[in-house]
């Protein structure tokens, strides 16, 4: 049997306790305990349920204090490695050396650092629930004698130079438009596929980021009822871009490419699901943002071009237009992110005044001027003028 002394588990075998004086502070709390009103065998009885229900039950009823993409990461992980390592133990009887060996598995399945240190991080959070609710009277999770060692596996951003080799590769592919406008602008890939024409302004050159893909799109949905709002609560009713003279074409040729489509749907009779987005489908139904950021990864597989994911497109943009202008406050607005959001993407460590930050006014003239700079960098490179043979003689 157990019990605690000053916050310590002991046990005691059937002759008792090792004094007098702890078999009576245990019976004092063993009373105390009972005439609880919280004490229940309801509790007891949750405490012995196996981690795969209380994990089930736990993260429906924990969604709501998380994004859909960590909710869907934290099914995901929940349901592919803890459950399959560690569902059959009962929750009362986790130890923190069960925990530690869930660790060296999912290690020997050879799952990466971030993966194991993530379901390590999902364990603990809904354990620390378990705590509270009194199904269990510490968070094994947290008690581990793994350490993790630090990573520093985040992608580089692309140079311009390396920038501009993959866009020539892409040119003309169905991902020339995705991948010029995350690396250009900065969009988020979510941003890129809920863009729709009506937030477009071909004629103003302007472009309106208001809202994104609805992140868990169901296989085969042809129709999106609704979009989903921005992350980030700093950029309110969204920000506005200008469209660079250099890049409108970009603009100019997806149009054209959507009327071929349609008029292609219309002769063949073949449904054509108009749902006003910018890019998508040959038949007008959105791209699942999960099987884009995959194929992604296939396409600079084959460029040859080092490691890269699709959001490692935004930090391109940012570290590139703050080399070319230095601008911190403008690529700031560029990407709707907050100073210290910006800091941290470029790696800066210098501290931002937020205060005096609030009264930064960053018009559309002053955007234009950073993205132009920075558009005319990739796409339109000095060239360089060739000395003639009779010149150097």
């Amino acid at each position: 049997m157990k019990y605690y002394k000053n916050g310590v588990q002991k046990s005691y075998g059937k002759r008792g306790f090792p004094t007098k004086k702890e078999a009576q502070q245990h019976e004092a709390e063993m009373r105390l305990k009972l005439q609880s009103p919280t004490y229940s065998n309801a509790q007891h009885h949750e405490g012995r349920q196996k981690i795969k229900d209380y994990l089930t039950v736990w993260v429906k009823n924990y969604a709501p204090n998380l994004r859909p993409s960590t909710y869907a990461g934290y099914r995901s992980h929940i349901r592919n490695q803890i459950i399959p390592t560690i569902g059959e133990v009962r929750l009362n009887e986790l130890t923190p050396a069960i925990v530690d060996d869930m660790i060296r598995a999912l290690f020997d399945k050879g799952l990466s650092q971030s993966t194991v240190r993530y379901c390590q991080r999902i364990l603990s959070v809904s354990l620390g629930g378990a705590v509270k609710y009194g199904y269990i009277t510490s968070n094994p999770a947290r008690n581990i004698i793994t350490k993790f060692g630090k990573e520093t596996h985040v992608p580089d951003p692309y140079t311009i130079p390396q920038l501009q080799q993959f866009l020539s590769i892409v040119t003309g592919t169905k991902w020339e438009f995705p991948i010029a406008i995350a690396s250009l602008y900065g969009l988020r890939i979510s941003e890129v596929l809920g863009l729709r024409w009506r937030n477009v302004d071909l004629s103003g050159k302007e472009l309106r980021v208001v809202e994104q893909l609805p992140y868990n799109l169901d296989r085969g949905t042809n129709i999106v009822s609704e979009m989903a709002p921005l992350k980030s609560k700093k950029e309110g009713d969204g920000r506005i871009l200008p469209i660079t003279d250099i890049t409108l074409p970009y603009f100019e040729r997806q149009k054209e490419q959507q009327e071929n489509q349609k008029a292609m749907c219309s002769v063949s009779g073949t449904i054509y699901y108009d749902n006003d987005l910018v890019y998508a489908k040959p038949d007008g139904s959105p791209h699942r943002r999960d099987k884009m950021s995959n194929e992604f990864g296939q396409v600079v597989r084959r460029s040859g071009l080092p490691h890269l994911r699709y959001h490692d497109l935004r930090h391109t943009a940012a570290t590139n237009m703050h080399q070319l202008t230095g601008d911190f406050y403008t690529i700031s607005e560029i990407l709707g992110h907050t100073l210290e959001g910006t800091a941290k993407s470029l790696g800066l460590s210098a501290q931002v005044n937020t205060v005096t930050a609030r009264y930064v006014e960053v018009r559309t003239e002053r955007k234009r001027s950073v993205l132009e700079t920075y558009h005319n960098a990739v796409l339109n490179p000095p060239k360089v003028t060739e000395i003639s043979s009779e010149n150097q003689e």
